[in-house]
C-alpha cells in the first residue's frame, strides 16, 4: 500500500528507476525489498553501499519470511 501511494504522490520510482518494470515487479513479489532499494538509490547517490547494503538484506528477509509465514498457515489448516 505504501508503494501505491508513494507511486501516486511523489517521483521517486522514475529518480530510483531506469525502468518500470522493476517498481511494477516489486510491488508485486517483493515490495519491502523494492522500498528499501528505493531508499538506498535516491539516499546514498545511486549506489546501494554501507548501511543501505543492511536495509537491502532486511527487505528481502522481510519479503520472504512474509511469503514464508502464509505457506506455513497453509498447512495448518
Amino acid at each position: 500500500m505504501a508503494l501505491l501511494f508513494i507511486y501516486l504522490l511523489t517521483n521517486w520510482f522514475s529518480r530510483a528507476f531506469a525502468t518500470s518494470i522493476w517498481p511494477f515487479l516489486g510491488f508485486v513479489f517483493m515490495p519491502f525489498t523494492t522500498l528499501a532499494y528505493m531508499a538506498a538509490m535516491l539516499n546514498n547517490n545511486h549506489a546501494v553501499s554501507g548501511w543501505w547494503v543492511v536495509l537491502l538484506i532486511a527487505g528481502v528477509l522481510t519479503d520472504l519470511g512474509a511469503l514464508g509465514g502464509s505457506r506455513r498457515k497453509k498447512r495448518r489448516n
